[in-house]
Parts: C-alpha cells; structure tokens; sequence
C-alpha cells in the first residue's frame, strides 16, 4: 500500500497523480513540528512526508514498492538528513522505526502510479499483465486466478470485493481458464462483464470489485493492516499520535474496531475467573474526518476516504492478538506459485 492518491478502484476520476488524500486534515491530527519523528508507513509519491518534512519534522517512510524508493532518493537527499527511506512492509513498522516515535501516517490504498502504470497490472483501465503485487515478488493474481478452486476465488471475491455475482463469476473463471488461461487484466474484466452485463446507469465497471479483491488478496492488504496498527501500539509513545486514512468499508471497519478496542478496557467474560482489566492504551478517539466537497472536486478518488486518529496513553501495549480483526481462512498465497 502506497500514500500520494488514495486510488481504491477504476470507478473513474481520472489521473491524480501526487494529490495526497486529506492532507491538511492529517497534518492537522499530527500536528508535527521540529524534533518529532514520524513513521509515514505508506510512503508512495511521497505527499505526506513532504508536508511533514515542510513543518520541521524527521520522518521514517516505508513503501515495500521498490518503485516508490527509487523515486523517493532525491527527496531523501534534500531532506538534510531528516527523511530515511524504508523498503520493506509497514506491519513492521516499529521495527523499522528502530524508536519509539511520535506520530504516524497510514494511507491505507493503492497508489495513482501503480494504477495508472499498464505493466503492473492494477486496473482494467488499461490492458497489461494480470500482476497487481505492490512489492514485485511473489504470486500473481494471474496466479491465483488460473490455480484457485472455484470455491476459494468465490470467497475471494465475495469477502474482499464484497462482489454479491462473486459464485457465477467464479464458475465463469473456471469455465474460461480450461480453455485458456488469463495472463491479461482486460482478459478477465471481459468475462466478468460477459458473465453479469453491465447497466448504463451503474457508476463503476462491473469488474472493479473483483480486482479490487484480487488486489487485496494477492498483497496481503487486511493483515498488513491488522498487524501495522498492532506495530502503532508498540511504536508510538505516550502522547503520540496515530491517523489512518482508508477508502473503503473493510479497511475503515478495522481501524474503528482497533481503536473502539484499545480505547476502552476489555469487560471480560462472567463465566471465567476475573482478571485485571488492560488499561486503555489509545484516548478516545477524534471523530471521524471525510473530505470536502472541494477536495473532492479537485480528486474524485478522495471521494470515498476516511481519516481516523487516536492518542497513545502511558499504558503498556497489549499482548497481539488478530483474532479481533475476524479475517476470513483462505488459502495462503504460497499455494498459488
């Protein structure tokens, strides 16, 4: 996952490139100012570590695409020492911060320069490879779309797309893919659209939740962010502050469950031994942040963003537990290689 546009789907708004999502707002619920470190997690065009960077703060960003690094040197460069570059995943984010730090920045979508890039395989918009790995490496969702029971690419289309045709476009997969098999994204959004028509009326293309499904699935998106915000925890220090932006209703559900959690102290069950309470470990958190309608104007893919912030308290971090997040068994994408 990559800062700088917020991209969640193709259901249009045109290039944008370099326009990070809510980023007054962002600025605002972290307040930077010189001698604060701050984790940007999703580093991408580099939006948000700019406006950090602008306001005094030192800034540790990570991109596990080794794209958004390259283009990323010259800013590290001119930074005076203040910005670090991380290649890597934003789970591990306190490990990369190699400190505890005082703010953090997620921005939880796909970024404009994956999207609006042919060979990587992101949108139906424009025909390239069926590849969608934000970090290079890996299986591809061509991958996973050739080697998948019908039933696991059902479930990956229904929980991540929330795709509601995600059974007959699966069996429509399966039918296609034994005569020959998809290597090209404009090869599967014409089965799609074969398989449950397309009404003028509708505002997105009838395959944008299945991508969006497949982008999920192959790069991990939900438990990167299950367990970057159990990292948060770890990271922050007492007083600092986490804002996450997210695009759509899985990702935001998570963040609000995650902080709905950590900002009260479990009530346990009446039919176990009682224990101590675990103190609350965020303040409650600030109220929820969408865009402006000029904003939106400006970048029709901020449409759909969210921003959520929360303060770290003095308690100690809790014990990592993902079970909360209720991620869907499916099966691990080394099976698909």
């Amino acid at each position: 996952m990559s800062a700088g546009a917020g991209v969640q789907d193709d259901a249009g708004g045109g290039p944008a490139r370099h326009l990070p999502v809510l980023v007054d707002e962002v600025i605002a619920a972290l307040g930077p100012r010189e001698g604060m470190v701050i984790v940007d997690g999703t580093f991408g065009a580099g939006g948000y570590t700019a406006a950090l960077l602008a306001r005094g703060a030192s800034v540790v960003a990570i991109d596990r695409d080794p794209d958004a690094i390259t283009a990323g040197r010259a800013m590290e460069r001119a930074s005076g020492g203040r910005l670090r570059l991380v290649h890597g995943a934003f789970s591990r984010l306190d490990e990369h911060a190699g400190q505890q730090v005082d703010g953090i920045v997620l921005d939880i979508g796909v970024s404009s320069m994956q999207v609006d890039e042919a060979g990587r395989g992101f949108s139906f918009r424009l025909d390239g490879p069926l590849d969608m790995r934000m970090a290079r490496e890996g299986p591809t969702a061509a991958d996973v779309v050739n080697r998948y029971k019908t039933g696991d690419l059902a479930r990956i289309f229904g929980f991540y797309g929330e795709e509601r045709h995600a059974g007959r476009i699966a069996r429509a997969v399966e039918r296609r893919r034994a005569e020959k098999p998809y290597r090209r994204t404009g090869e599967l959004a014409h089965t799609i659209e074969q398989t449950i028509g397309r009404n003028p009326k509708d505002k997105i293309h009838p395959a944008t939740r299945v991508f969006q499904a497949l982008r999920i699935y192959v790069n991990d998106e939900l438990g990167e962010l299950a367990r970057a915000l159990i990292a948060s925890e770890a990271a922050l220090k007492p007083g600092g502050r986490l804002a996450v932006v997210t695009f759509h209703s899985l990702e935001d559900r998570m963040v609000k469950r995650f902080l709905a959690d950590r900002s009260s102290a479990p009530s346990g069950s009446r039919h176990l031994p009682q224990v101590a309470p675990e103190p609350e470990t965020f303040d409650k958190p600030d109220k929820v942040v969408t865009p402006g309608e000029a904003e939106i104007a400006r970048n029709a893919r901020a449409r759909s963003a969210k921003l959520r912030a929360a303060t770290r308290t003095a308690a100690p971090a809790r014990r990592a537990d993902l079970s909360m997040f209720a991620l869907p068994d499916l099966p691990d994408l080394s099976s698909a290689a």
